[in-house]
């Protein structure tokens, strides 16, 4: 059993920072994927980026490819969501998931359906 604990969401202005963190109780290793998802005010929730656990491939939503970094510190079970060049359609609430790949690459966006654990969700505002 995982349990994912998301921290670091925030109001930031247009433009700005932050950085989430995900951190996993319960084993994370090898073939599990974690990612990223997001649900905006009355849309439906969205992949935004993954990686891999042990090779660290990541991938990203073409939305913040360039502007978000995700990556992760094997000792501390944590990954974290760098986003940079903040802009109000970045508002949601961000949520963390991860799940058993085995030893399938990852090479596109992470479907939600497949994901078994998720967080309950850290809230990221931006203002205009």
């Amino acid at each position: 059993q995982v349990q994912l604990v998301e921290s670091g969401g925030g109001l930031v202005q247009a433009g700005g920072s932050l950085r989430l963190s995900c951190v996993a109780s319960g084993p994370i290793f090898g073939g599990y994927v974690m990612g990223w998802f997001r649900q905006a005010p009355g849309k439906e929730r969205e992949f935004v980026t993954g990686i891999k656990w042990n090779s660290g491939t990541t991938y990203y939503a073409d939305s913040v490819k360039g502007r978000f970094t995700i990556s992760k510190e094997n000792a501390k079970n944590t990954v974290y969501l760098e986003m940079n060049s903040l802009n109000p359609e970045d508002t949601a609430v961000y949520y963390c998931a991860a799940d058993w790949m085995g030893s399938r690459p990852l090479i596109g966006p992470l479907l939600q359906d497949g994901m078994k654990y998720w967080g309950k969700g850290t809230l990221v505002t931006v203002s205009s």
